[in-house]
């Protein structure tokens, strides 16, 4: 679990009120969203050293909804990352990481129902959701 002395918490809560301001009206604020995402993932890019790193990925993921929600069609997809992003402040559980966990170069079990349901209703982990689930 994330918690407020942990930076990463802090890069989110400041997405979650970027994205809250953005969406209010401020559409400003979505561009300085976008900056905190190259940021962002840069910061853990220069941490972890390789893309492929599951807290890179996320980030990146993220950073690529941002600028997708830019376009008119898509800015709705700017409510769901609000609606994530909260959660991760909030109680730790990080959506956008799990779907990612489900990709195939992040697991090591075939996709099943089972595991899109573990995924999805385990409670929040500490440390990345790829440790974290429990069998079934």
């Amino acid at each position: 679990m994330t918690t407020h002395k942990d930076i990463s918490w802090w890069y989110w809560l400041a997405m979650a009120v970027l994205l809250a301001t953005g969406l209010a009206g401020f559409r400003q604020a979505f561009h300085v969203a976008i900056a905190l995402g190259v940021v962002q993932s840069l910061h853990y890019l220069g941490w972890h050293r390789r893309l492929m790193a599951f807290p890179v990925q996320v980030r990146v993921a993220y950073l690529g909804l941002l600028v997708l929600g830019l376009w008119d069609p898509y800015v709705i997809w700017y409510w769901f990352q609000l609606a994530g992003t909260t959660a991760m402040v909030t109680v730790s559980y990080c959506p956008l990481a799990r779907f990612l966990s489900l990709m195939p170069w992040n697991r090591q079990e075939p996709f099943t129902l089972a595991l899109l349901r573990r995924t999805v209703f385990s409670a929040p982990v500490k440390g990345s959701i790829l440790q974290g689930l429990p069998a079934e």
